[in-house]
């Protein structure tokens, strides 16, 4: 079995794990694009894990507009349609939110992390086969969460018990995944994904770091994303 095809089998597992959880109130939707973008999401792995990586990128989970409509994290529409040219049906959850439609690569609305994260590495490399050659960004956690009202809750605002049981799953696909792709580096999205890296693989060789998360609720983030993300990367000699 290759890389891709280890991934693909360890995705497969994840998203039979996930599915068969039970999260409380406030938490009222739950997606699960592993499923219902399967499609995509496979074509992600085909494309991008080929190879052994030196840097692992870790964000926490999907949004409303990236990975819940592509199953690609971080997944930017232009950025998986145009930059990696993948395509694919991708369905409806069973529980659908009417203010959060998945539309998949009809969507309209902008995943701005994703159009950063994304933007940055189009930038920096001439195509994403140069970029996933020695590269590749996955997502701690593979669920959405909403409110009633349509609110995205993000893992760490879980019950502890749901949130335990959910990182006990998350931590070993995270541990299959370096496994499978040997990087060097795992480089958190943002702190709350370098702290899980920290737990879940801190008996493991590999080197931990973080860049700035690319969200829009940040201020940091809003003054140059892009340049400070480059510099982080730069200063913890990565790139």
């Amino acid at each position: 079995m290759n890389r891709s095809q280890s991934l693909i089998s360890g995705s497969q597992k994840l998203s039979k794990l996930v599915s068969g959880m039970k999260f409380s109130e406030p938490t009222a939707y739950v997606y699960n694009p592993l499923d219902y973008a399967w499609a995509i999401h496979q074509s992600y792995l085909e494309l991008a894990g080929k190879s052994q990586k030196k840097v692992v990128f870790l964000g926490m989970n999907p949004g409303p507009f990236g990975m819940a409509q592509t199953g690609v994290p971080f997944g930017e529409i232009p950025a998986v349609r145009d930059w990696m040219g993948l395509r694919g049906e991708v369905c409806k959850p069973s529980h659908e939110h009417t203010k959060r439609p998945v539309e998949g690569l009809d969507c309209k609305k902008s995943e701005v992390s994703g159009r950063r994260l994304w933007g940055l590495f189009a930038e920096r490399f001439e195509s994403a086969e140069a970029f996933f050659e020695d590269h590749f960004v996955a997502n701690y956690c593979p669920l959405v969460f909403m409110e009633d009202s349509g609110r995205n809750r993000t893992p760490d605002k879980l019950p502890s018990d749901e949130r335990k049981d959910l990182e006990k799953v998350c931590d070993q696909h995270l541990r299959e995944l370096v496994e499978i792709l040997e990087p060097s580096w795992l480089v958190g999205v943002g702190g709350f994904a370098r702290k899980r890296a920290e737990e879940a693989l801190g008996a493991m060789d590999i080197k931990i770091a973080t860049i700035l998360h690319p969200s829009p609720a940040s201020p940091a983030a809003n003054r140059g994303w892009a340049e400070a993300a480059t510099k982080q990367m730069l200063e913890q000699n990565i790139w």
